[in-house]
């Protein structure tokens, strides 16, 4: 399996641009939570070893490679919440996410790699969408891991908050155990209204009160 590497930066390195920032986003799928996104612009001269697709790194190597990237890159998060998501829908607010983590850089990048096969409608910046972008950008594969952890550390939080949904350890993804206590428990103020299996819950419920 190949893992990303440096080419694209270094292609745009070589036309004279200096900043490139990579943009991921984590949580279109999930039931619950905000969805959550990165923009990281690397030092060509400070690479983090190991760099990967979030999704390929145990939590451990997440963690290690996060606190490098932190210390070596400029990086931004940010984040579109629930209601954002229902009022816009998912991919449109996945895209807005992405749109404030590029505008929360320190300073603005020359060419914005993005995760995916659309490029954010919201960007002014020049942009190239790269589908599968953190398997194969290291950029990308950086903003991927920032974007993952912080999500989930968010999710950790509310499922102090909300017990028994198993937010700690699915973070928010329809799981068989999280779609059963939504049955059992209800609706939580940082469920998606607009996904189907919370929207069916809340129709059930409003009909056996009606």
């Amino acid at each position: 399996m190949s893992t990303p590497d440096f080419n694209l930066e270094g292609a745009l390195i070589a036309q004279g641009l200096t900043r490139i920032a990579g943009v991921d986003e984590v949580g279109r799928g999930p039931l619950a939570g905000p969805v959550t996104a990165a923009a990281v612009v690397l030092d060509p001269a400070k690479i983090p070893e190991g760099l990967n697709d979030s999704k390929m790194l145990t939590a451990r190597r997440r963690e290690a490679l996060l606190e490098v990237i932190m210390d070596s890159a400029e990086v931004s998060i940010a984040h579109a919440s629930v209601e954002e998501i229902d009022a816009i829908n998912i991919l449109r607010a996945s895209h807005l996410a992405m749109e404030r983590a590029v505008a929360g850089l320190p300073r603005p990048p020359e060419h914005v790699l993005v995760d995916g096969n659309l490029i954010p409608r919201g960007l002014t910046i020049p942009a190239t969408a790269i589908v599968k972008g953190d398997a194969r950008c290291l950029s990308i594969a950086a903003a991927s891991i920032v974007a993952k952890i912080t999500r989930d550390a968010i999710m950790w939080d509310l499922a102090q908050q909300f017990p028994g949904y198993g937010w700690e350890t699915n973070a928010g993804y329809p799981s068989k155990s999280h779609r059963l206590a939504l049955q059992d428990l209800g609706v939580t103020p940082h469920h998606r209204r607009s996904f189907k299996p919370v929207h069916n819950i809340l129709y059930q419920h409003k009909n056996v009160s009606d």
